[in-house]
Order: C-alpha cells, then sequence, then structure tokens
C-alpha cells in the first residue's frame, strides 16, 4: 500500500478514517435535525427522501448513519412504520458496560472496580437529599427489603435481586429516573460479574445483610452522615470482593 493512502503512524487507511469521520458528522447532523423540530421520544422523524434532501447526503450513507444511531439507542426504526425517535433506554449502555466489566475481569477486574467507584460516589453523595424526602412507607418498603435478604441469608441463599431492591428504593424518593436507570445498569453489570465468577461471590451473606439492615437504621433515625457512611461501606465491600476474586 503506498505511503500516502495511511496515516502516520497508523496502518488505517485514509479514505476508511475520512469515511468513519463523515459518518460521525451526519449522525451529529441527525441529533442536530431531532432537537431543532423539538421531536420527543416516540414522535416520528422526516421519512428518508426528506432527510436526505435536508443533509444533502446519499441514501445508503443516510442509512448506515440511521442504524449505527438505532444501536445506541438514540432513533428507533419500525420496518412498515417508518423511523421514530427513542424513548428513554439504557440497553447500550448496559451492555457495553456489562462486556466492559467482564472483559475486565480477566485484567485484574480495574474497570469494573471503576464502576463500583462511581457507584459509591453517587449513592454516598445523594443519600442525604433522598432522606429529606423519604416517606414513612418508603421507609417500610426499606425494612421490607432488609427482611427479604437477611431471610435468603439464612437460607445461605444470594439476593442480588432484593440488594438491588433495597437500593432503588432508597432513592425513589428523589423521582430521578435517571438515577434508578443508571442503578439498574450498575446491578445488571453486577450480576453478569456473579456469573462470570462462575457462583456465589465470596461475601458473608449475614454480614451484607445486616449492612444493609444498618444502612436502613441510619436513614430511619436521620442521620445522613452516618447513613452515607455506612452506603459508602457496603461499596467496599463490593470492590474487595472484586478485588479477591480477580487477584
Amino acid at each position: 500500500m503506498a505511503a500516502g493512502n495511511i496515516t502516520a503512524g497508523n496502518t488505517t487507511p485514509l479514505a476508511r478514517f475520512s469515511a468513519r469521520t463523515r459518518l460521525r458528522a451526519l449522525q451529529a447532523d441527525i441529533l442536530e435535525l431531532i432537537l431543532e423540530r423539538d421531536l420527543g421520544p416516540g414522535d416520528p422523524l422526516p421519512t428518508e427522501n426528506e432527510l436526505t434532501a435536508a443533509l444533502g447526503v446519499g441514501r445508503n450513507t443516510l442509512r448506515e448513519s440511521l442504524k449505527a444511531l438505532q444501536a445506541v439507542g438514540v432513533i428507533e426504526i419500525r420496518h412498515g412504520f417508518g423511523m421514530f425517535v427513542a424513548p428513554s433506554n439504557f440497553d447500550a449502555l448496559t451492555d457495553g458496560l456489562t462486556f466492559r466489566a467482564r472483559m475486565s475481569l480477566r485484567r485484574h477486574g480495574e474497570e469494573a472496580i471503576k464502576l463500583v467507584e462511581v457507584r459509591q460516589a453517587l449513592e454516598s453523595g445523594l443519600v442525604g437529599a433522598a432522606m429529606d424526602r423519604i416517606t414513612a412507607e418508603q421507609l417500610a418498603g426499606m425494612e421490607e427489603s432488609v427482611h427479604r435478604m437477611e431471610a435468603l441469608a439464612a437460607a445461605g441463599e444470594s439476593f442480588i435481586e432484593a440488594d438491588a431492591e433495597f437500593h432503588r428504593r432508597l432513592f425513589e424518593p428523589l423521582n430521578n429516573e435517571l438515577l434508578i436507570s443508571l442503578m439498574d445498569v450498575f446491578w445488571e453489570v453486577y450480576r453478569r460479574i456473579h456469573l462470570e465468577l462462575g457462583g456465589p461471590f465470596a461475601v458473608d451473606l449475614h454480614e451484607t445483610a445486616a449492612l444493609h439492615r444498618r444502612i436502613y437504621e441510619a436513614v430511619a433515625s436521620a442521620d445522613k452522615a452516618l447513613a452515607a457512611e455506612r452506603l459508602s461501606g457496603h461499596f467496599d465491600g463490593i470492590r474487595s470482593v472484586i478485588v479477591q476474586a480477580t487477584g
């Protein structure tokens, strides 16, 4: 291959690099068009003919960009019906983070640990705001999740789902869909890590259930600093498990 056809220090052909850059630029243009026309989730996009005319591109190039945007959950293509702005959907984010976390388990778990650190910062930082708004009914729901964990621990059974439910109930008062979705992403990744490691983590189920009991008690007593401290300790435990499992 002639030297003029490749980038310096890179074997990627310039033509391919330029094509990729043009596709990214076209995807950005499509996003801007959606915003400029004030389209919301579920709203139909212009037809292919309208988009090719508005954006000045060919049909094949447009379709390639639309497929890329569909893959990341921005648009939804319904064959026979048209194209629509996709509803909030974290499937692509979940898939990407799950893959990265599972791959990191073969490399000392670094990315999985970073994910835990992000979640730890989110929950520890927001628990006080959640406590300001929590109702007696929501507190009762948290305690119900604790009872479930304690029962499963007594039976020697893992309780990842009950753990996830506890955290969702804790932050439900914030009425923040994005936060709850990110939490669900985390627990799906955590569940897949659990399966990847081939069985139950080397954790003390009784101690983990007791820790959640202590978090609940701190929330119920309106002690924000203690609740944040105990939440942070919970994630220290998860981080330790990943470190031990990946050696």
